[in-house]
């Protein structure tokens, strides 16, 4: 891949893996499509059953169908989930999410890692699954933050050290603090830079007007320096509208990627293909959003899933 800039944490001997994994994680484009299956644990399935939700995405299986048919789209998810469906999807790349809490009660603590680096280095090793990273929720600003920082900045050294890449998912959280506000967000961006990020996950503000939430963004991408930025998808919107704001933050903003989650999984495999190869339109692709809603649009079939492939024709 072009222009990629090795972190100094990866030894000479993991260069070629870490670049092997970087090029799986970003379907060699420098851009990542990221297929939240973290979601059923942080939202249980409030998100996955009811009203408005195709009937599949109580099953999860139905994520990896998705990411199988994505072309280009890498799933995080946890490894319990990646070691009952992996066998069959092999050609799915993985980020494995090492923390996570429900939505039930209060703040609690989710600092621990819930396997360790080492672990996902065996897992790999063992499974020969296309393992190409760890991911880590930070809730910055809660009140286990200190906890949470020192977990994944040895987290992440630790990746590294191995060749694999890391992706965080930075969430500003406390009393009186502004979510949406671009100074929280540049500043958590910035935090992931210190603790040698690859990619960090953070909130875009939809509700604003599209141009002018693009340009202010820009404070946040280059907060985050050689840190790349992904967006959230945020809360289920039209597809003309998710296209057109993935395009802004771009084109505009300068961001490098989606992280999806209902707004892709909610759907009908069928739909959802059509979403995911239209969104990989613009990030791999640079098409515009008028071209990847065109892409949307096809009504090609998807080809159910026998013995260990899964294909779109």
């Amino acid at each position: 891949m072009k222009n990629l800039r090795i972190p100094l944490t990866v030894p000479a001997k993991s260069r070629l893996e870490y670049q092997k994994n970087y090029s799986l994680l970003t379907a060699n484009s420098g851009r990542l499509l990221l297929v939240a299956g973290d979601q059923k644990v942080e939202h249980l399935n409030k998100d996955f059953f009811g009203p408005g939700i195709a009937p599949e995405d109580n099953n999860p299986e139905h994520l990896f169908k998705i990411a199988a048919a994505s072309k280009g789209g890498v799933l995080a998810t946890h490894l319990g989930l990646i070691s009952r469906y992996g066998d069959d999807y092999r050609q799915v790349p993985y980020i494995v999410k090492m923390n996570g809490k429900t939505n039930l009660g209060g703040e609690k603590n989710s600092s621990r890692l819930w396997w360790r680096v080492e672990d996902i280095i065996n897992f790999k090793k063992q499974s020969k699954l296309k393992i190409a990273g760890i991911g880590y929720t930070v809730y910055l600003g809660g009140e286990y933050e200190a906890e949470m920082l020192a977990e994944i900045a040895q987290g992440i050294y630790d990746a590294h050290q191995a060749g694999l890449t890391a992706v965080l998912w930075m969430y500003p959280r406390g009393k009186n603090i502004k979510e949406e506000d671009i100074k929280t967000i540049a500043g958590g961006a910035g935090v992931a830079a210190a603790l040698d990020a690859d990619f960090v996950k953070v909130k875009y503000p939809y509700d604003s007007k599209q141009k002018n939430s693009a340009i202010k963004f820009r404070e946040a991408v280059e907060a985050a320096g050689r840190t790349k930025i992904i967006c959230v998808g945020g809360s289920k919107r039209s597809v003309k509208e998710l296209l057109e704001s993935v395009e802004s933050q771009v084109k505009t903003a300068g961001t490098n990627g989606l992280a999806i989650g209902r707004n892709l999984h909610q759907r009908s495999l069928n739909e959802a293909t059509r979403l995911s190869l239209a969104l990989g339109a613009i990030l791999f692709h640079d098409k515009t959003a008028k071209e990847a809603l065109t892409i949307y649009n096809r009504k090609e079939p998807v080809m159910k899933k026998s013995s260990k492939f899964l294909g779109i024709f």
